[in-house]
């Protein structure tokens, strides 16, 4: 269940996230079969990437016998030991519904083009399309709204797409991809992960005393019977002696789903060789010919690409950022684990938000305006 789940989001090493076909085909062709020795289909494997059971959530009662789904409030869940970490399943969510047909188109999802999906018209905010020119030799990034409406909509501008690729590439990897700066963006994110962690471990320590409490009130009952103190048949007696057992067990089975969502996301620390190798992989692989795994890789790194006159604005999400630093599919660099911070020097941010908004200044006003960005 973890591959399943971790080829969702993180591939396996050679390619970017994979859907649920890739994920039945890459099952299938390395031949592990299912629990009953059988050949996975896509309709198994999308159930386990939604179904809640594997996160600690078991819902019953949700279907009538004509099999079709009932109200919510009638669905009845139940807490199980969870194979999946909360915050893996709602990110697998996250990434099926972006990927449906309906959302993103497909061609967003598998095309081959580095910042399809990514790349936007400053001006006026829209997606930025492709054209060629000159037969096909030469392709371009150019406004849609300009492409569909004309300059009335949006004055718009044309950039040459293997240029504008190489640009983005050249500047993640020089401003980005090196261990001082990961450490510097990454420092708030880790420490608040290390902060709820240190909750989680007090709320299940609470909950360890609040069950230790009633089994010494429990004890202290039942002496009381054994010296004849307190009279087991008043009812009154039955009902505390219940109660006490019902926190008892409900503060135990509490506890024990507490740390087995503790234990699952672990407590691995990540060093400065951690960040230089996640760094050294990712440089080679944004440069990838091709599609594929250079795409998918760069989207973990910049969510969205901004083009204005003058400057290009590049923008991303810290949370995203350091799921790619762990991932095993990511650099093979840090376990898919949960993490906390070892600091070295100054671990206080310098940018407060996102790393949002690195500016690209390459496109120097009117100096490489005529070579590299037709309007």
């Amino acid at each position: 269940m973890r591959l399943i789940y971790r080829l969702a989001l993180h591939g396996d090493g050679a390619k970017g996230q994979m859907g649920v076909k890739n994920i039945v085909s890459y099952l299938n062709r390395n031949r592990i079969f299912t629990r009953d020795g059988g050949r996975w289909g896509i309709g198994q494997v999308h159930r386990i990437l939604t179904r809640r059971t594997y996160m600690g959530e078991h819902e019953f009662n949700k279907r009538f016998k004509s099999k079709e789904l009932k109200p919510v409030s009638e669905i009845v869940v139940v807490p199980v030991p969870p194979i999946i970490d909360r915050e893996t399943f709602d990110a697998v969510q996250k990434l099926l519904k972006a990927r449906h047909p309906a959302m993103t188109p497909s061609a967003v999802v598998s095309g081959p083009t580095l910042l399809t999906g990514l790349i936007h018209c400053a001006k006026c905010g829209g997606a930025m399309t492709i054209r060629t020119g000159k037969g096909g030799r030469y392709r371009y990034y150019v406004c849609s709204m300009k492409a569909r409406q004309g300059p009335t909509a949006c004055e718009g501008m044309a950039v040459p797409m293997d240029k504008l690729d190489d640009l983005v590439a050249s500047h993640l990897e020089d401003r980005l991809l090196q261990p001082e700066r990961l450490e510097t963006i990454l420092a708030t994110v880790l420490d608040r992960r290390q902060e709820r962690s240190e909750r989680q471990r007090e709320h299940i320590a609470e909950l360890n005393k609040r069950a230790a409490e009633s089994e010494a009130r429990l004890k202290r009952l039942y002496d009381a019977i054994e010296a004849g103190v307190a009279d087991l048949d008043d009812p009154a007696l039955k009902d505390r002696i219940d109660g006490l057992k019902a926190i008892r067990d409900q503060a135990k089975a509490d506890a024990e789903r507490a740390q087995a969502i503790l234990q699952n996301s672990g407590s691995q620390a990540v060093t400065l060789q951690m960040l230089s190798k996640f760094a050294r992989t990712a440089r080679q692989r944004i440069r990838l010919e091709g599609g594929g795994y250079r795409r998918d890789h760069l989207r973990a790194l910049a969510q969205r690409v901004e083009v204005a006159e003058g400057e290009v604005r590049i923008m991303g999400s810290k949370s995203r950022l350091l799921q790619t630093l762990v991932a095993n599919g990511g650099a093979n660099a840090v376990p898919t684990q949960g993490l906390k911070w070892r600091r070295g020097r100054d671990s206080n941010p310098r940018y407060p938000c996102e790393y949002a908004a690195f500016r690209v200044r390459c496109f120097q006003p009117l100096s490489h305006l005529s070579e590299l960005i037709t309007s």
